[in-house]
């Protein structure tokens, strides 16, 4: 809603209007007529006056349709101060959804990094290692990509709903790095070497790694695909996860293996250190 605060109010329906002619003679028992008193007139005025923090306003109202809210309101912005030249006293303010978008943004530009910084220190408190901490976080970007790719496939806009939606995404992606790396250590402190542990790890985590994909997928398909009333607050949130748990698991089982595998043969075994999750070597 865009909200124009003005220092007199519009014209707009027919009202009556009372102008005195003179002072109000001093009180006394006898009747006056209101002739004598004042003129009365139809003219035109405003039918409602608005008001809030001791000012005038008149609200303006509008919904973006096919684009997004964002990129709507920054348009207006944009023509209104090249095409457009209030008077003096007024000045326009962006409320509505549009405002509350911004307060969600403003959050979220504090929830996302406090979200991640917590994830890598709870990664280090279970493997005590920086190493692993990495390379538990290596899917998260596959896993996002396939969720841009759905946006942009269903013509689909990023808003909070969407960006919810990618916070889930990592929160599974790091789960189904924790249960890789898990058991590649488990097998690598039993004597396997890299190449057969990342393998056999692969093999026995790939079945609860699909099953949660698709639980997850499946799931939420009919609210990414439903088009009823309230669905476009539901829709782009549903996108993103069923896009990235169909597009993430491809790159997890494909791609993320040859990358851990790779960097874990530089890793050198050194002390054992003790992490919540067991003996971990560095």
């Amino acid at each position: 809603m865009t909200r124009t605060t003005a220092p007199a109010p519009s014209r707009c329906a027919r009202c009556a209007w009372v102008t005195p002619r003179a002072p109000a003679p001093p009180p006394s028992t006898s009747f006056i007529p209101l002739s004598d008193l004042a003129t009365v007139s139809l003219d035109t005025g405003a039918t409602y006056i608005y008001r809030e923090s001791n000012e005038r306003y008149i609200p303006l109202k509008f919904t973006a349709r096919g684009r997004d809210l964002g990129g709507t309101v920054a348009e207006v912005q944009r023509r209104i101060a090249h095409e457009v030249k209030l008077p003096q006293g007024y000045r326009i303010i962006y409320a509505g959804e549009f405002e509350s978008l911004q307060q969600a943004k403003a959050r979220m530009m504090i929830a996302i990094p406090v979200a991640v910084v917590l994830v890598f220190v709870l990664l280090y408190a279970l493997f005590n290692n920086f190493t692993y901490c990495l390379l538990t976080l290596a899917s998260v970007p596959f896993t996002v990509l396939g969720g841009i790719l759905s946006l942009y496939a269903t013509g689909e806009v990023l808003s909070i709903s969407a960006v919810i939606g990618f916070i889930s995404l990592l929160g599974v992606s790091v789960m189904d790095g924790i249960l890789i790396l898990t058991y590649f250590r488990n097998l690598r402190l039993r004597g396997h070497d890299h190449l057969q542990a990342m393998e056999e790890s692969y093999n026995a985590r790939m079945r609860p790694l699909l099953m949660t994909a698709l639980s997850a997928s499946l799931g939420l398909l009919p609210a990414a695909l439903s088009h009823s009333i309230g669905s476009e607050v539901q829709r782009p949130l549903a996108t993103v996860v069923v896009g990235g748990m169909l597009i993430g698991p491809i790159f997890l089982l494909l791609v993320v293996p040859a990358l851990r595998l790779a960097v874990l043969r530089r890793v050198k075994f050194a002390a054992k250190r003790q992490g919540l999750g067991g003996r971990a070597h560095a």
